[in-house]
């Protein structure tokens, strides 16, 4: 019962992704990329600071204790948001998800590989790789 619950709150994540991307797509129309982002990350900072101060119980985080490195998800997540704003229009909804969606899949599979070795199977994710983009080849060819 519980895997249900998972599986729609990752539909759910999907699908507000897919809204968040649109939105910002449109703002950077009448904008640009950079600009759509910064609303994107002024709004999400608002949110989450609300949350934080009004619903969580409070915890004992410092500036002084997070590691250097965890500042680099927030970097790459402000990037993530302008190359989406900025293709999106370019390239629609559809193709950039998909794209996104095999790019996701083909660094998973490389940071897999470097954490853990090699896979038993190996063969059958690099297939899995392999009809992924044949079919992005496949569907939008001219």
């Amino acid at each position: 019962m519980m895997l249900l619950f998972y599986i729609t709150i990752a539909l759910t994540n999907g699908i507000c992704i897919i809204f968040s991307r649109s939105i910002n797509g449109r703002l950077s129309q009448s904008s640009n990329a950079f600009y759509a982002s910064l609303v994107n990350h002024i709004a999400g900072f608002i949110f989450l600071s609300v949350v934080v101060l009004f619903y969580l119980p409070p915890f004992p985080v410092t500036l002084n204790s997070i590691p250097l490195i965890a500042f680099t998800g927030g970097i790459i997540g402000a990037c993530f948001v302008v190359i989406n704003s900025y293709i999106l229009p370019l390239l629609g909804a559809t193709l950039t998800t998909i794209l996104a969606i095999c790019g996701q899949v083909l660094s998973g599979f490389i940071i897999d590989i470097i954490q853990h070795g090699m896979p038993s199977h190996l063969l059958m994710q690099i297939t899995g790789v392999i009809l992924i983009l044949l079919a992005i080849g496949v569907r939008y060819r001219k």
